[in-house]
């Protein structure tokens, strides 16, 4: 996510988009599906996420990059935060809050996660839960410390936090940032860092807050993390679980010429995305370009039609819009574009032409229903519909 080229270019860019309609009326492919954007809400600050916990309450919750999570409910925006960290966090770049999550059974324990970078530029993961006396708010001496990752750099934080369909909870972590991989984490299964990681919060392993899932691929393996589910990620800011098949899809920033997304069926583990041997399906660093045991995108796209910055998307499995059912939802951050993308099931996929959007997108959104949203970091999220 974020801030790759140089900032009079992103500010001219942020500039063209902020001015252009949220109008999705552009080519379409005889595939792909006329959508447009409703606003939900707007006058957030720098929202990266929107999370629906599934409890009954009919609350969205938004996570606003310079340190708040805010309630939405029956179209009012609650005076109030949820949960405010905004002097613990750094804000720098691509840091912040970045993400929250809520236990499978937050229903019955109230209780939910977090994705940070602190005021020393560190990942922090917490552990918190909601105020025994008001339900809109978080209790402010329930935090608990589950991981702190070091971050050698501001950029290639990660920072999503994600339950997946086994109940297990999923961390990204980019590669420590810079550019190029200069600590050579991608292919370092010895480090978290570029890493997806996968561990259990209802368990403990050893002397860690956490548990070690028995069935993780690096379990019991020499010169590895057995934290990590896959690796050899630049920076997965945004990912997700198809809500019919369990598969896991991974939107992966890119260096200087090409964005991804890579295909990790359900249950897989243990893949290996190429970086820093790869960007995209082309060698990174030619003198270095055995693709031996790595998987390669199921989905990328060129810096040349505008991109810079890969948000990764859902598979929408909602009722509301006809044909789109089984299609991977991805745009691009400095752009605006969104693409409509097919996969196969076998880590290919096809391609409709990409869309206007008129946002400056930082992340998706889906509901219980499987109905989706798009989130425009200037400060509003948008529901997809058909148009």
């Amino acid at each position: 996510m974020l801030h790759r080229k140089p900032v009079a270019i992103v500010a001219a860019l942020l500039l063209a988009l902020m001015l252009a309609a949220p109008s999705l009326a552009a080519a379409q492919t005889p595939q792909s599906v006329d959508l447009r954007l409703e606003k939900l809400v707007d006058g957030l600050d720098h929202p990266v996420q929107m999370v629906d916990p599934n409890d009954g309450t009919g609350r969205f919750f938004i996570v606003e990059k310079t340190g708040k999570i805010r309630i939405f409910k029956d179209g009012k925006l609650a005076d109030q935060p949820f949960l405010d960290i905004t002097n613990q966090v750094s804000t720098g770049l691509e840091q912040g809050l970045l993400s929250m999550a809520f236990h499978p059974n937050f229903a019955k324990n109230g209780e939910f996660f977090i994705d940070y970078t602190d005021t020393k530029g560190n990942t922090q993961v917490e552990r918190w839960s909601v105020s025994k006396s008001d339900a809109n708010a978080a209790d402010p001496q329930s935090k608990k410390t589950i991981l702190t990752v070091d971050q050698p750099y501001p950029n290639h934080n990660g920072g999503l936090l994600l339950f997946g369909p086994d109940g297990m909870l999923y961390i990204g972590l980019g590669d420590g940032g810079s550019e190029g991989d200069p600590q050579h984490n991608g292919q370092n299964l010895d480090t978290l860092l570029s890493k997806i990681l996968r561990i259990d919060v209802d368990t403990t392993t050893a002397n860690l807050a956490y548990g070690i899932p028995k069935d993780n691929p690096f379990v019991n393996k020499a010169g590895a993390r057995p934290e990590t589910w896959a690796w050899g990620l630049r920076n997965p800011w945004r990912f997700s679980f198809d809500k019919k098949t369990g598969d896991l899809l991974i939107g992966d920033v890119g260096q200087d010429t090409y964005e991804e997304a890579d295909f990790d069926p359900a249950g897989k583990g243990g893949l290996n995305f190429g970086w820093s041997i790869m960007e995209a399906d082309s060698c990174y660093k030619a003198s270095t370009c055995d693709q031996s045991g790595l998987t390669l995108p199921f989905f990328w796209y060129s810096h040349k039609v505008g991109g810079c910055s890969i948000t990764g998307g859902y598979v929408y499995r909602g009722t509301k819009i006809k044909g789109l059912d089984g299609t991977y939802l991805a745009a691009d951050y400095c752009s605006g574009l969104l693409w409509q993308v097919h996969p196969d099931g076998k880590g290919g996929s096809t391609v409709d032409e990409p869309i206007s959007t008129g946002t400056t997108p930082s992340s998706f959104a889906e509901d219980a229903s499987g109905e989706l949203y798009l989130i425009d970091l200037q400060g509003a999220i948008y529901k997809i519909m058909a148009a």
